[in-house]
């Protein structure tokens, strides 16, 4: 595969890319460095590996992510029909069992016959052929350094935490209860395990939370100690304030607890972390709290007190790209042709963004190459707001950010009711997306992919 493209990066935008190169009749050389090297967050080899929640966010159709989702259906994307597949119950998230839906991309591209899968670290980016650079937040050091001399501009960090897992049976259900919040979802009993707890119990716990000592912070890491807000660790917030977490990831609202008859004062939310339902996550609480501490810490939660911890919360650097200095919305890189980025390297979070981006990505590279125009998803779909705020946003203030109603043009009409304008939101860019779709007619006659049955794992 001398003239093959390379994509870097096994992740979630990697992987999207390269399947949707490939199925075009492309030649792809996917270059993932694990196992050989690791990131110190990913636990196997598989391609696209969920590292730090299990959800890919609300299903919901009048929901932002839920939106992005439906986009990518339509669009053909080859990691939402594995998440389809892979799904675990969770109300109104679409979660998944992360060793299947991984298992089914990491199949899916090993059987294409023109996916070459690489199992090295690409130390550069390369600039003699068509490229596609998805190697994700935990970048290698050497290629980091390498990209920042191509780009001529200082990277951005920011920090990402992961949340803790237990095993559902060491959970004490005379104490926890399973419920959705507002009664959401299809399960009667519950898709949720929630752990509640009265005043007091929550300010012990939130004490405990203050004064906990943390993870020493590495020395590259020391140069920029900030958090990216989306996803601050539970003790930042817990020190913020001492009612922030009952407002926050802990708040009880939409919940009645039956064995009191009663709404908990805060409760923390447990979700299926796999198809068996024997591993649940706690819901936003990621930490970077010492390990012993922190198993003594959830243990003062109600219905944990005897949990066994199956992973505990651990907290890394991510990277990413200062967008709107160097990419167009097609994903191209400015000074560069045939060069592309893809994934949270850009600044796109979430996971379904990572997919779309890839998807972009790897759509308009092909396009190139075979000497069409590039496609600029609309702007007023949640696919064209993402792509566009990333590389339009202010270069001096530029973040992260993920599939939100907020980044989406202003409706033609102000609409008060909130439900209201989510749903004509969600209509419009339905409709927008649909009309797009039919200059991409050609693009998008491809068959689903075939998934490997269930016994196969």
């Amino acid at each position: 595969m001398t003239d093959a493209i390379v994509i870097i990066g096994g992740g979630l935008a990697g992987s999207e890319a390269a399947w949707q190169l490939a199925e075009r009749g492309h030649r792809v050389r996917l270059f993932e460095m694990r196992p050989t090297k690791t990131t110190g967050a990913h636990v196997s080899h598989q391609l696209a590996e969920l590292v730090c929640s299990n959800s890919l966010g609300s299903k919901l159709p009048d929901r932002a992510t839920g939106i992005l989702q439906q986009e990518m259906k339509m669009l053909g994307s080859a990691l939402m029909r594995c998440a389809e597949d892979a799904a675990v119950p969770a109300g109104g998230a679409l979660a998944v069992d992360r060793k299947r839906f991984a298992h089914l991309a990491t199949s899916l591209l090993s059987r294409h016959p023109n996916i070459e899968i690489v199992r090295k670290e690409a130390r550069e980016a390369p600039l003699a052929q068509p490229a596609i650079v998805a190697s994700g937040p935990l970048t290698s050091p050497a290629l980091a350094e390498d990209i920042a001399k191509l780009t001529g501009k200082d990277y951005l960090y920011f920090y990402d935490a992961i949340s803790p897992i237990a095993r559902a049976s060491s959970i004490d259900m005379k104490r926890a209860f399973r419920a959705n919040r507002y009664g959401r979802g299809a399960d009667d009993a519950g898709d949720y395990i929630n752990c509640p707890m009265n005043r007091d119990e929550y300010y012990l716990f939130v004490r405990a939370l203050q004064s906990a000592e943390t993870i020493e912070l590495r020395d590259f890491e020391r140069e920029d100690p900030n958090f990216f807000e989306g996803c601050v660790p539970i003790e930042q917030l817990a020190r913020r304030g001492d009612d922030t977490l009952a407002f926050g990831p802990m708040r009880p609202v939409g919940l009645t607890n039956p064995h009191t008859g009663g709404r908990p004062y805060a409760v923390a939310q447990l979700r299926q972390d796999d198809l068996a339902g024997d591993l649940y996550n706690i819901v936003g609480f990621q930490t970077n709290i010492r390990w012993r501490q922190q198993k003594e810490i959830l243990r003062l939660i109600p219905g944990l007190e005897r949990a066994e911890f199956m992973r505990m919360g651990q907290m890394h650097r991510n990277t990413f790209l200062n967008a709107p200095a160097l990419l167009h919305a097609t994903m191209r890189f400015r000074e560069r042709e045939q060069l592309y980025f893809a994934g949270q390297i850009t600044g796109v979070e979430g996971y379904v963004g990572n997919i779309a981006t890839g998807f972009v990505a790897a759509l308009n590279l092909s396009r190139q190459l075979r000497g069409l125009s590039e496609w600029i998803p609309p702007a007023d779909t949640m696919l064209g707001a993402l792509c566009h705020y990333v590389t339009h946003a202010d270069p001096k203030r530029f973040q992260p950010m993920k599939a939100n109603l907020g980044i989406l043009p202003p409706l033609p009409t102000r609409i008060k009711n909130k439900a209201e304008r989510r749903r004509a939101y969600a209509a419009r860019a339905e409709e927008s997306m649909l009309a797009s779709l039919h200059d991409l007619r050609e693009d998008l006659a491809k068959p689903l992919p075939q998934l490997p049955q269930r016994e196969a794992i």
